[in-house]
């Protein structure tokens, strides 16, 4: 920022938060992705509002217990963000985050709707990389489920 070079600050910002939340710096995170957000609300990049808003509902998620309406919240506008710019990576993130917050708190039906979302999307992407949780995700679902009808 310091030598004014802010193409794409925004998204590097991201990264960090992203960074902060898989090494369970849950404050960091959060403060990386609230600037990412206002910052690219402030100049007007769409895009990175929707990467920073799927962020902050990761965050929420994280927590224990998740705090489930925030999260759910934010993911519900990246997606919608996501949706409108034909960010289909993205849309698959969220929906895979939606579903394992659902599953987190026993939505199993809402938790294999999303993740089955997710699942085609990332197929159809080709996304391999992400594919094999989803599925696993999927798969728990499922378990819980069929616990759930036999008592």
């Amino acid at each position: 920022m310091a030598m004014r070079y802010m193409l794409d600050h925004a998204l590097r910002v991201a990264w960090l938060s992203e960074a902060y939340l898989l090494a369970g710096r849950l404050d960091e995170a959060y403060t990386q992705a609230q600037y990412t957000l206002e910052f690219s609300r402030a100049h007007q990049e769409r895009g990175h509002e929707a990467y920073a808003l799927r962020l902050l509902s990761e965050f929420h998620a994280h927590h224990h217990p998740p705090e489930v309406e925030p999260a759910e919240t934010h993911y519900r506008q990246a997606l919608t963000l996501a949706e409108a710019l034909g960010m289909r990576p993205l849309q698959a993130h969220c929906h895979r985050g939606l579903g394992t917050l659902y599953s987190q708190i026993g939505w199993v039906e809402c938790a294999h709707a999303e993740l089955t979302m997710a699942i085609h999307l990332y197929r159809t992407m080709e996304m391999t990389f992400w594919l094999p949780q989803a599925e696993a995700a999927l798969a728990q679902v499922l378990r819980k489920g069929e616990a759930m009808n036999a008592t």
